[in-house]
């Protein structure tokens, strides 16, 4: 994927290669967390105008959607097949990658909760179709709005939006929110997806009516060169819809 964008607009943070402690915390990997969020936050103050973060895993969306969060009130766009909205106490893996959206919300790890959360009622939740019970009694009872991959259109997304009040939005995409037969490398795929045209069409018509303060494009796994190759034309198209380019 880098080798595809500009290099001159490119900012690489860099990973540590220790997997990292847990600490007690119920969650695997915390203390390279800590870190990749806090390398994370401070390339994102060096940046002026629309930063799109590229993971990577969902992780890498604590510090990119806690720093406009910071800035002022955001609708919270979360494109996934996953709601990632576990706990610590309630992940049946402790990977928390499916926790990121539950601590953005403020209700996770001490020391990962931003500390500006997002409201329940700014976030929407589009093409989740895989989900824990925990996530689903959560979700029922958050006043988060779900939009599945059956009734998206560009002109409910927008309505979505326009509900929460805010002019600002976040968008994130979790590439396996595709459909598998859009896009091969994906970590965790999981059929009956939504079609590329749709999510590129719904970004476009969220970028006509909001600001566009932030995005992250995230679990990109191919397994091969040719696999990635056969993927990136589809991922271009999708960077191209948030960039306005």
């Amino acid at each position: 994927m880098r080798g595809d964008l500009p290099t001159a607009g490119t900012v690489v943070v860099a990973v540590p290669l220790e997997a990292g402690e847990s600490q007690g915390t119920g969650v695997s990997r915390f203390s390279s967390i800590q870190l990749v969020r806090d390398r994370h936050a401070m390339t994102l103050s060096t940046i002026e105008g629309l930063a799109i973060t590229i993971g990577g895993d969902c992780g890498v969306e604590l510090a990119a959607v806690s720093h406009v969060a910071d800035q002022g009130e955001i609708a919270l766009i979360w494109f996934d097949a996953h709601a990632d909205l576990n706990t610590p106490a309630s992940s049946p893996s402790s990977v928390f990658n499916g926790m990121v959206l539950r601590t953005l919300l403020g209700d996770g790890a001490a020391g990962l909760v931003p500390a500006r959360p997002v409201a329940p009622g700014n976030v929407i939740l589009v093409g989740a179709r895989e989900l824990d019970p925990p996530e689903e009694e959560y979700l029922a009872e958050s006043g988060i709005t779900l939009i599945e991959v059956n009734s998206l259109t560009p002109k409910r997304l927008v309505d979505a939006v326009k509900k929460t009040g805010a002019t600002r939005v976040y968008i994130h995409v979790d590439f396996d929110v595709l459909d598998p037969a859009e896009l091969e490398g994906l970590d965790s795929p999981v059929p009956f997806g939504v079609t590329a045209a749709t999510l590129i069409e719904s970004i476009r018509a969220v970028r006509e009516k909001y600001e566009l303060v932030g995005a992250g494009l995230t679990e990109f796994t191919p397994t091969s060169p040719e696999q990635a190759e056969s993927d990136l034309p589809t991922i271009l198209r999708i960077i191209g819809a948030l960039s306005g380019k």
